[in-house]
């Protein structure tokens, strides 16, 4: 399959822009599986709960995820994709995926970072893996990945691939993926975005440097830190599969669970 990532500049709480400036960027891509990043359509500083309320969006019939079950069906591509959820008075920063079929499934960010506290719910979804016909898809949303316990927990569900959205401001992340990989023998794509937002007490600098590693910890393609981009790689999820190491040693039947209590 092919797999790839939109690094973008969203301008914040235009929405209709936001979506329209990926969408002219699908046909070009020529991808089984897109991963956007995280909040792609609102930006990522909000600074009230009212102006929090106000931009999320009810999933799957708010105009965003219409708009990507619109693009999946058009030209037959995968998508995930974060966006700001609204459920009644509660907001949520979530990831949906999309495909041909339309609707999938939406995952709510468990950990939540900085002052995303102040505004979003902490997720209540789980982890979870959807099997599709082009591979069996994972989601975390940015900063879950500074945990290792999200990854392989979507990894032990059977997860052949992490799409990841992110907005990373922290410079660990690209480093680190390669070894959320090698250690769960999965694909991951992770989606940045660059650009800055000062709209609170400080302003934040997007670090860019979206990634596309394989389970070996190969780095496929990593863009720069400060434009937009759009990339691509071929990935054979077979590799996702296998999880020897050598004939003696296989990562997850060597596990010992029983000895990995807090």
């Amino acid at each position: 399959m092919t797999a790839g990532f939109m690094q973008t500049r969203p301008v914040f709480g235009n929405i209709p822009a936001n979506v329209d400036a990926v969408s002219g960027r699908v046909s070009d891509m020529d991808a089984d599986l897109i991963v956007l990043p995280e909040l792609f359509s609102t930006g990522y500083q909000f600074i009230s709960k009212e102006e929090t309320l106000e931009l999320s969006e009810e999933i799957p019939m708010g105009y965003t995820t219409q708009r990507l079950i619109a693009l999946s069906k058009e030209f037959t591509v995968y998508i995930v994709a974060g966006i700001a959820e609204r459920d009644g008075d509660n907001c949520y920063n979530s990831a949906v995926l999309t495909g041909p079929e339309g609707f999938i499934g939406v995952y709510r960010k468990t950990h939540l970072f900085f002052e995303e506290k102040l505004w979003f719910k902490p997720g209540d979804t789980g982890f979870r893996v959807w099997k599709t016909p082009i591979g069996a898809i994972g989601i975390m949303v940015c900063f879950d990945w500074f945990f290792p316990e999200s990854s392989r927990t979507l990894a032990l569900m059977g997860a052949e691939i992490i799409a990841h959205p992110s907005n990373l401001v922290l410079p660990f992340c690209p480093d680190a993926m390669v070894t959320r990989c090698l250690e769960n023998r999965v694909f991951a794509v992770t989606a940045n975005r660059v650009g800055t937002e000062h709209r609170g007490a400080q302003q934040l600098t997007f670090i860019g440097r979206s990634e596309i590693v394989s389970p070996q910890g190969s780095i496929l393609f990593r863009a720069t830190d400060d434009q937009e981009e759009t990339a691509t790689a071929e990935i054979d999820l077979a590799l996702a599969r296998d999880k020897d190491l050598n004939p003696s040693n296989n990562f997850f039947k060597d596990r010992r669970p029983e000895f990995y209590k807090s």
